[in-house]
């Protein structure tokens, strides 16, 4: 096999990084209510697997730097208090799986977030639906939901409609799939 052979198959095994912000509290009671309620449209339940609690994805790398995703973690989110975030309806992404999620009601800090950690890596590395151009703030509810239940899914999601708060406690940077922590940030109480 060839260096260059050698180098791009090295790529395609690596596992992608994210910067997650997450909620690790009682908080969490209705984003993980959701998941409980919309698992019953999909054949396994996709965030019970996960083994990861509520969490709103701000970016998607295949290829960082570890040091460089920490660095910029660190510094957008020092000395940043825990973050309280109201959804107010479910929407959804319309992919070969239908994926459900929690819409917040007001999404103009997380994408002030989301512009300081693009600001620090380029963009272009970033996965392209969170780069800034395409970025949808969203806490993932189900995102395997095939064909089959898309209709009883989405008439169900229409249907809660109660906003929640949800108290987001900490930054994680992981690596996935399956997800592991590989460093955190603790927002401050």
């Amino acid at each position: 096999m060839l260096a260059a052979d050698k180098s791009e198959t090295a790529r395609q095994r690596r596992m992608p990084y994210a910067i997650v912000l997450k909620c690790s509290n009682a908080s969490a009671a209705p984003v993980v209510d959701l998941w409980r309620e919309a698992s019953r449209f999909e054949s396994i339940p996709s965030m019970e697997r996960l083994d990861y609690p509520p969490h709103l994805t701000f970016a998607i790398y295949e290829d960082i730097l570890p040091a460089d995703l920490f660095a910029t973690a660190e510094k957008v989110f020092a000395n940043v208090p825990a973050i309280a975030i109201e959804f107010s309806d479910i929407g959804h992404f319309p992919n070969e799986t239908l994926v459900l999620w929690a819409r917040p009601a007001d999404d103009r800090m997380l994408r002030r977030v989301h512009r300081a950690i693009h600001d620090d890596i380029d963009p272009a590395l970033c996965h392209e639906h969170y780069r800034p151009d395409h970025w949808q703030p969203h806490c993932t509810i189900a995102m395997n939901i095939p064909a089959a239940s898309k209709t009883q899914a989405l008439e169900w999601a229409a249907r809660k409609r109660a906003p929640f708060i949800v108290t987001f406690d900490a930054i994680d940077c992981i690596s996935f799939p399956p997800v592991k922590i590989i460093k955190q940030v603790k927002l401050l109480p």
